[in-house]
This record gives structure tokens, C-alpha cells and sequence, in this order.
């Protein structure tokens, strides 16, 4: 992933989403030749020069200030996690070379960390890392994702994109697949130098369309609540609401919970859930690490 590259496309497509009715400006004219704003009305937007902002968008963020971001986001209307993204841009762009290396990362699960996910015994719970395997779960947590924990090394985006039995199981899996890519696209910028995610994207792009559309889209999201909507198949569809934790001890790491709404045909079936899966009752255990390619073709 070339950084200048990542720069411009993400300034150039969070332009091209911005109208100048939603910025406030006028449109001068009805044959505008982009399909957002111009580059002159994000500097005026941003109170810097064409020149300088036309640097910024060409893909150098060398020496930009956080005044000059800030204000940069307030022009372009990004949101929480856009804005983030652009300060995790900048900070590589002004990074030293010995400085561009991986974050450090929680490689094993500590004891307790499965304790609790054990202690966990009316909600499913997993935890992930940041290449999107599920490196745990407890009871409960298998078995709702049992499609996802059948393959030998659990991972949520090879799922998503490169097994055929995903749609099936996502109600949403237009959604989700946005969903899944745009946070990627978040942990990419805050870990560019990290080989072994460029290699899962590179993986997703050479063997999913549907992932390499979405990639080039730029989008970038929080993981933190929302609704998935399950076709299980054992219990049926499954509308449930997650909440996603990091782990501030272990870096890289979330767990995610996910409940249903009280008198629900939902919770009569995450209930029969847990009936199903107490038959093959066994303690939080950390998945396997995976070892290697998968050499697997696409959707």
C-alpha cells in the first residue's frame, strides 16, 4: 500500500462525496466537471491556498499541522473515524524511517482473559484480533458462529469474502462486507507497515471483487455497536445487538458480546443456541494461529 496513493484517495474520494449544498457554498453554474466539490472550495473551506491543499490531495501530508487537519476535517465533514484516519496519515507521512515498523502486538491470550470469556455464559463472546481472526470465544460464542469457527483458522474477513456460505449467513451481507472493509481501512492507516494485514488485503483484493470495489471506496468506520442479523443454521435468523471492547492491556485485541432484545423470537432462539451447543460443552479456548497462505479461490 503506497502512502501518497492512500493519501490522495481518501482526500479525493471524500471530496467527490461533498456537494456544495452540503458545504454551504453555491454552485456557480450547472456544468460542474466533478461530481463533489472543487479543489479551490475545500482550500476556501479549509482557509488555506489552492496550492497548498492541491499538495495535501497529490498525496504529501509532510509538515501538516494539526490546526491545519482539523480544519481540513471540518471542510470535508468527516466523522469521527475519518478524522482519525487522516491524523493516522499525517503521523506516518511525518514518521522517521526508523520509526515505520509494526505496533507491538498482544501475541497470546492471558489466562484470565479466558476466564472471563468462560464466566460469560448467557451471551456469546468472542475476541479478535487486528488481522480479523478470532483468536477465542466462549461456549456460546462457537456456536453462533459455528459456519465461521468450522474453518481451521476462524477469520472474519476470509469468511465474509471467500466463503459461499456467507451471504447465507449474514442477513446483511452487503452491510456487513461495507462494514468489515471500512474498519479495515482504519486499522491499515493506523498500521501501514504491518505486513501480515498488507498480506490479508492483498489476499482479499487477488481473490474478491466485491472486497477490492469496496477497498478502493476509502470508507473508514468504528466497530463499536450495531445489529447483525444472522441466518443460523441451526436456530434460524437471529437479530442480535453487539457491542465491541477493546482490550487496553492487550493491544489489538476486541471482544465482542452480542445480546437480544428480551421477549423476542431472538432470545427464544439464542436460548435453544445455548441448549445446542451445552451437548458439546467446552471451556474458552484460544483458536489456532494460522501458519500459512490459504490458497482458495473466490467467492
Amino acid at each position: 500500500m503506497d502512502h501518497r496513493t492512500e493519501v490522495r484517495e481518501f482526500l479525493s474520494t471524500r471530496r467527490d462525496r461533498l456537494t456544495p449544498d452540503r458545504a454551504g457554498l453555491p454552485a456557480y453554474g450547472g456544468n460542474r466537471r466533478v461530481p463533489g466539490l472543487r479543489r479551490e472550495e475545500v482550500a476556501l473551506l479549509s482557509g488555506v491556498s489552492v496550492d497548498y491543499y492541491t499538495r495535501l490531495e497529490r498525496g504529501n501530508l509532510s509538515g501538516a499541522s494539526d490546526s491545519v487537519l482539523e480544519a481540513l476535517a471540518r471542510a470535508l465533514q468527516l466523522d469521527e473515524a475519518e478524522t482519525a484516519h487522516l491524523f493516522d496519515l499525517a503521523r506516518t507521512a511525518n514518521a522517521s524511517p526508523t520509526a515505520r515498523k509494526p505496533r507491538k502486538r498482544a501475541e497470546e491470550l492471558r489466562p484470565s482473559i479466558l476466564r472471563l470469556l468462560d464466566a460469560i455464559t448467557d451471551a456469546p463472546a468472542m475476541i479478535r484480533n487486528n488481522y480479523f481472526d478470532y483468536v477465542a470465544a466462549n461456549q456460546l460464542g462457537r456456536a453462533l458462529y459455528a459456519p465461521v469457527f468450522a474453518e481451521p483458522s476462524p477469520n472474519a474477513a476470509r469468511f465474509a469474502f471467500l466463503n459461499p456460505a456467507a451471504p447465507e449467513f449474514f442477513v446483511d451481507w452487503d452491510k456487513n462486507t461495507q462494514e468489515l472493509v471500512a474498519t479495515m481501512r482504519g486499522e491499515a492507516g493506523r498500521n501501514p507497515y504491518d505486513k501480515r494485514l498488507t498480506d490479508l488485503v492483498g489476499e482479499l483484493s487477488t481473490w474478491s471483487e466485491r472486497f477490492r470495489t469496496l477497498w478502493a471506496a476509502h470508507n473508514v468506520r468504528y466497530h463499536r455497536t450495531g445489529v447483525k442479523r444472522l441466518r443460523h443454521p441451526v436456530v434460524g435468523d437471529l437479530e442480535l445487538t453487539y457491542e465491541a471492547f477493546e482490550l487496553p492491556a492487550d493491544p489489538g485485541l476486541t471482544m465482542s458480546t452480542y445480546t437480544a432484545e428480551p421477549g423476542t423470537p431472538s432470545a427464544d432462539a439464542l436460548r435453544l443456541l445455548g441448549s445446542w451447543a451445552a451437548s458439546a460443552a467446552s471451556p474458552a479456548t484460544q483458536a489456532p494461529a494460522r501458519t500459512g497462505p490459504r490458497e482458495e479461490g473466490a467467492r
